[in-house]
Order: structure tokens, then C-alpha cells, then sequence
């Protein structure tokens, strides 16, 4: 089946290949006049953008049931780790079983186009049922903790990250600038640049730290310069890839801004209680799939439903 891939996604996945060439370069160049161990590091997570930047282009250019099969794979993974992560009860073993299986069922409202039922079925359905299916069992001790934790994992990997696809299958009507692949790479390269603006703006104007109990190295200049960066981003990219306004693009911006840093923070709580640094260790460089998904679990939803109530509903 022939995919056709608007112009204007192929032009910006083009320019993401530039910039990791460019930095591949650069750190091989400087890596031979001081070599040093950070730079060891920086060549890790360099490696790493490559895998990653790679498969999510092909996840936009194959057609539309492989694509959705790579975000649900994402959302297993995801939901896995934080799985492995959290204290589960030895009775839960059954309950898990029903978070994993609403994965696939999810997906299959997405690749249904079944918004009613896609935007209802983790919130409502698997929260009603999950604690049902706890009490059958008749374990009592820990049950609301249980309950509230295994909740919340299908919350952020399966309902938020599943924003992501159902962006992905919005008809051609809702952005003529490439569809749904144009949206979500303006959502994940904005969220991903994000993250990078307020670590070097944290890095060059850093003092005052905004949250130092939970996440000590986000300053206030990282996230005001992060936020303007973003912001700035939206204004260049959103005639290339969205149907919006100049003043709906710098909203959006701010909303992937401010929002981006609150899921960070947010993966940062989780783990800072469970007392590990990283979610997990798949991704050189980077730890696990959460530690790269964190702030997308906030701007995921909230990008998708201001894009559909301005051009979707």
C-alpha cells in the first residue's frame, strides 16, 4: 500500500538528519582535540537520537496501521517499565494482566476512529473495572495504594501517550499542511527541543532553583528560557506543519513550554519516591522509555484537544 507523505514533513524530518549529522560531527571533531569523559557521555546520547529520531521518521512515513503498531509498542514499554518500577502486590498479578490488555484495545479505537470510546475507555472504564476485579480477588491489605498506582500507570502510558496516535489519524481536513504526521512532529520536536532549551538556558542563566525538592537542577532561567525558546520554535515551524494562526501557534508553544516542564517534574516526583535516578537503562545516554516520554505524557493530551477543539470538533 503506497503512503503518500506530504512535502513539508519529509522537509523538516530532513532538517532533524541535519542537526544529528552537525552534532555527530562536532563532538567527533572535539572529541579528538580533548577527548574527556563527558564528551563519552554526549557521543552516548547522540547515538541514542539517532535510533530514536530514526524510527520515529519511519513511524510517519510507513502506512497508517504500522504506525499506530510503533505507538502502541511505545505505550507497552512504557507502561512495563513503570510497572517494573512501582511495589506491586503479589494478588495484582491478575489486575496487571488487564492494564497490559487495554494497550491493544486502545489503539484499536484509534485505528477505528472511535474518539467517543478512545477518550472514555482509560478513564472510565479500566478505572471502574481495575478495582472491581481487585475486590474479586478479596485482597484488602494495600488496596487503595494498589489501586491508585496501577491507575495512574494506565493513565500517563496508555491514555496520555495514546494522544500521540489519535493525532496521527485526524483527516487531512483538520491540517492541510501534512495531517496528522505534520501535528505530531510538531508536538514531539517542540516537546523534545524543550527539554534541551531549559537544560542549556538552566546551564548559562541557572541560579534560582523553581522546584529544588524535587527536581534540584530546574532553575527559573532554564524555564523561562526553555518556555521562550519553545514559543519562538512554534512561530517558526507552525506554517509548515499546522492549520494554525500565528497567535494559536504561539499559544500552543506556550502551552508545550509550560506544560513539558510540569511532566518532567512530575516523572521526576515518581522517581525521587521510589529512590531510583532513571526509570530504566534501554536508551544509552538517556535511561529508560519514561525518562524520554515524561514530558510528553502532559503535552501529549493537552496539544491534541486544543488542536481538536479549534480544527477537529
Amino acid at each position: 500500500m503506497s503512503v503518500d507523505v506530504h512535502p513539508n514533513v519529509l522537509t523538516v524530518l530532513a532538517g532533524i538528519l541535519g542537526v544529528l549529522v552537525t552534532a555527530t560531527l562536532v563532538v567527533a571533531v572535539l572529541g579528538r582535540i580533548r577527548p574527556d569523559k563527558d564528551r563519552a557521555e554526549i557521543r552516548a546520547r547522540i547515538r541514542s537520537w539517532w535510533y530514536m529520531a530514526g524510527l520515529f521518521g519511519l513511524a510517519l512515513v510507513v502506512e497508517r496501521g504500522w504506525s499506530l503498531v510503533f505507538f502502541g509498542f511505545l505505550s507497552y514499554l512504557a507502561l512495563k517499565e513503570y510497572l517494573s518500577l512501582i511495589p506491586t502486590r503479589r494478588a495484582d498479578r491478575r489486575v496487571l494482566l488487564w492494564a497490559y490488555l487495554a494497550v491493544p484495545l486502545q489503539y484499536l479505537w484509534i485505528y477505528m476512529e472511535w474518539y467517543g470510546l478512545f477518550i472514555i475507555f482509560v478513564p472510565v472504564y479500566l478505572f471502574l473495572a481495575m478495582p472491581m476485579r481487585m475486590v474479586l480477588i478479596g485482597e484488602t491489605e494495600g488496596f487503595l495504594r494498589a489501586a491508585g498506582t496501577i491507575h495512574w500507570g494506565a493513565m500517563i502510558a496508555v491514555f496520555s501517550i495514546g494522544h500521540i496516535a489519535y493525532l496521527l489519524v485526524l483527516p487531512p481536513s483538520v491540517n492541510p499542511n501534512g495531517a496528522g504526521p505534520a501535528l505530531v512532529l510538531f508536538l514531539v520536536v517542540l516537546t523534545q527541543l524543550n527539554d534541551v532549551a531549559q537544560f542549556m538556558w538552566g546551564k548559562a542563566l541557572g541560579r534560582a532553583k523553581v522546584m529544588p525538592t524535587v527536581s534540584p537542577n530546574k532553575t527559573w532561567g532554564g524555564l523561562i528560557g526553555g518556555i521562550a525558546t519553545t514559543v519562538g520554535l512554534a512561530m517558526l515551524m507552525y506554517r509548515f506543519l499546522t492549520p494554525f494562526q500565528a497567535y494559536e501557534a504561539a499559544a500552543a508553544g506556550l502551552l508545550i513550554g509550560v506544560f513539558g516542564f510540569v511532566g518532567d517534574v512530575v516523572i521526576s516526583a515518581l522517581k525521587r519516591d521510589l529512590k531510583v535516578k532513571d526509570s530504566g537503562s534501554l536508551i544509552p545516554g538517556h535511561g529508560g522509555i519514561l525518562d524520554r516520554l515524561d514530558s510528553l505524557t502532559y503535552t501529549a493530551p493537552l496539544f491534541f484537544h486544543f488542536t481538536y477543539y479549534l480544527y477537529g470538533a
